[in-house]
Formats: structure tokens, C-alpha cells, sequence
């Protein structure tokens, strides 16, 4: 809330979406005039109508979303045979609620959960609307594939629930319509680029198993500057296993691959970024890059163990600079900005200097 309110976003404009809060944060909330606060069970609105009494509430439902990823419904969202003891208890509590919202969880295949959830909420709509609860906001949720060869597109997904909303929400009803597009916006906004600094090669004792050479089996172990509880946790988010892509063509000698897995930083077990991986021979000081390492990495990385925050360079291309240029920067300034900017020719370049600051900038890492 601090952080989007100090950018210029207005309160009138915030969803406090988690549907458990701290009490710290909705006493937060009601200083600095956010209105809107979600909530999915007697206990969070009990919480709200003592610390929050003015908000406005949109009841989270739960969904099915048995074949999704990251599932949430045990963690969020209300069952509809609850909802009506909830909307009839906020009546009593004089607490309006406005709007239902629900979350089919990450990488749902399914499309019928979101078909499914949209006619549940219609069906949570009429019930608050009978009991006098001025309803006019629909939450669709996030979670939504931000990469190509996913297994269900974003455009398939979109078809869908616009089909749903066509049914039960149609245009002219009145019906606000938000959905939480994070992880579509910034998957495939980011590429990591991370070293190896450790490696060593580990038997593999299976009795009466040998590689064509009459050696032991072995793989080989590197050890990367990041881990799980840094920027590779989409591992623990998504059950990812990421793959790497090598910055060095290997010589006609070096390729033979071996079994290969790779390994974060920390004394600790679960620290595996990836296995059952087959690459040629590495070495320390090697650097692997991983793309689509936007959702689920920066923003989730820990201090835990001393290590650092990695840097982040922005990159475009030369058209997009181009395209940008005019707007961003006024017209008197271009001869005086020419010689200091470092526009790219390819999105895989990397720049040292932008004339504009990265808050401001559409852009992508390497």
C-alpha cells in the first residue's frame, strides 16, 4: 500500500486483496484512506469491523482448482455454503460488501474453473444483493501464464472467461471487472544470468552399472551463486525445474554430456535449483542464463546466509528506444541525450547507462 501510494496511485484506486491481514495492516489501511479490503471468513471481518469499521468488503470464494500448480482454495477463500452467514453477518456488522473475488490458483489447465468460479460469484452476487449489499465489483484472481509454450495460452484462457463474464456479468450490468495480471506482465520480462561457483563429481555406486567405457557412472554437482531462497524460488512456487541456457560453445571434445544437477548456495539439503539435467563439462566461474525469471524471483529472494541481491541491468531495442524516445524525454534534450544514451541494437545486448530511470522504463534484463 506504501509502496503504490508513494507512486501516485490513489487509495480510491487499492485493493487490499489478501484475505489475511494483520491487524497492523488494516489499521494501515484505514489511515491512509484504502477503502477496499477482502475477506473470507467471520474472523478477518470481526478484525475489520474494530480496526476498519468505513471499509468496504469483497468476499474471496474458494474454487476448484484441483488441477492448478499452486493451489490456494484450503489457504483462501470461502465455500458457498458459507457465504450467506458471511453477507448476512457483515449486514449485521454494518459493513458493506461490494464485490466477490476468487483465485483458481497458479498455472490452472482448466479452463472450466474459471467458467465454473465466474457463475459462483453471480450466484454469490444475487445473495448479497437480496440481503441489501450494493454489489459491483468482480475479482477474477491472477495466476495467468505469461509465457508462450504454456501449456494452456493467456489468449485461450481470456476467450473463455469473456465467454463466462458475456453469461453472467454482461456489458451494461454495472459490474467493475479487475483481475491481478502480475505474474502475466513480468514472467518473461526477466533473464537471469548466474555463476557457477562450486562443482565436484559424485559416484554413482548401483552395483553392476557401469558407463561404455568400464568406468563408474558419475554426475556432476555445481554449486550456483543463487538458490531456492533466492531468486530461484518459483522451484518451491511453481515445482519449476529450470533450464539452463550455456555462453559457451563447446569445442568438438567437449561434447559428451553427463548427468548433471545444480545446486543454491545454502548448507541445506533442499537448496536444489535443478537435477536429471544432461550438459557437457562446466567449470567455475562459468555463467548459465535462465529466461522467464520474472514471477516469483526478485521479489521473493532472502538475505538468509549473507548473500547479495543481484543486479539488475535494463535492456531494449533500438526500435523500442527509438519508439519511446519522443515520449520520455523532451525534444530539446535528444542532441544533448544522443551522446549519452546507450540505445541497443538487439534485446540481448547489455547497456550500462539509460537516460531514464528503470521505474520508467519498459524493459527487459539482458
Amino acid at each position: 500500500m506504501e509502496l503504490v501510494q508513494r507512486i501516485g496511485v490513489p487509495a480510491s484506486k487499492i485493493i487490499y486483496a489478501n484475505p489475511c491481514k494483520q491487524i497492523a495492516q488494516i489499521k494501515y489501511a484505514a489511515k491512509h484512506g484504502v477503502q477496499l479490503l477482502s475477506f473470507d471468513n467471520e474472523a478477518e471481518l470481526a478484525k475489520v469491523v474494530k480496526s476498519h469499521p468505513s471499509a468496504k468488503m469483497v468476499l474471496c470464494i474458494a474454487t476448484d482448482e484441483s488441477h492448478s500448480l499452486s493451489p490456494l482454495s484450503f489457504k483462501f477463500g470461502a465455500s458457498l455454503k458459507s457465504c450467506r452467514h458471511l453477507l448476512e453477518n457483515a449486514k449485521r456488522s454494518h459493513v458493506e460488501v461490494v464485490g466477490v473475488s476468487f483465485h483458481v490458483g497458479s498455472g490452472c489447465p482448466d479452463l472450466h474453473a474459471y467458467t465454473q468460479s465466474i457463475a459462483d460469484a453471480r450466484l454469490v452476487f444475487e445473495i448479497g444483493a437480496e440481503l441489501g449489499h450494493g454489489m459491483h465489483i468482480l475479482d477474477l484472481g491472477g495466476g495467468f501464464p505469461g509465457l508462450e509454450g504454456a501449456k494452456v495460452r493467456f489468449e485461450e484462457i481470456a476467450s473463455v472467461i469473456n465467454s463466462a463474464l458475456d453469461l453472467y456479468f454482461p456489458e451494461g450490468c454495472g459490474v467493475d471487472i479487475l483481475a491481478r495480471l502480475g505474474r502475466y506482465y513480468v514472467t518473461s520480462a526477466f533473464t537471469l544470468a548466474v555463476s557457477i561457483i562450486a562443482k565436484k563429481e559424485v559416484l554413482l555406486d548401483q552395483p553392476g552399472r557401469e558407463e561404455e567405457n568400464g568406468s563408474t557412472p558419475k554426475t556432476i554437482v555445481y554449486h550456483l551463486g543463487e538458490g531456492v531462497y533466492g531468486i530461484f524460488n518459483s522451484v518451491l512456487f511453481d515445482n519449476t525445474c529450470p533450464t539452463p541456457i550455456l555462453q559457451k560453445r563447446s569445442s568438438a571434445e567437449q561434447q559428451s554430456l553427463y548427468s548433471s544437477s545444480l545446486w543454491g548456495p545454502m548448507a541445506d539439503g533442499r537448496d536444489r535449483v535443478a537435477e536429471g539435467l544432461w550438459l557437457p563439462q562446466l567449470h567455475v566461474g562459468d555463467w548459465l542464463v535462465f529466461e522467464n525469471m520474472g514471477a516469483y524471483t526478485v521479489g521473493m529472494a532472502s538475505p538468509l546466509g549473507g548473500t547479495q541481491t543481484c543486479r539488475v541491468t535494463y535492456a531494449m531495442s533500438r526500435v523500442a528506444w527509438e519508439a519511446l524516445r519522443g515520449q520520455l524525454l523532451p525534444a530539446e534534450q535528444d542532441e544533448d541525450t544522443e551522446g549519452m544514451c546507450k540505445p541497443l541494437s538487439c534485446g540481448w545486448e547489455i547497456t550500462d547507462t539509460l537516460c531514464v530511470g528503470p521505474v520508467f522504463t519498459p524493459a527487459s534484463i539482458m
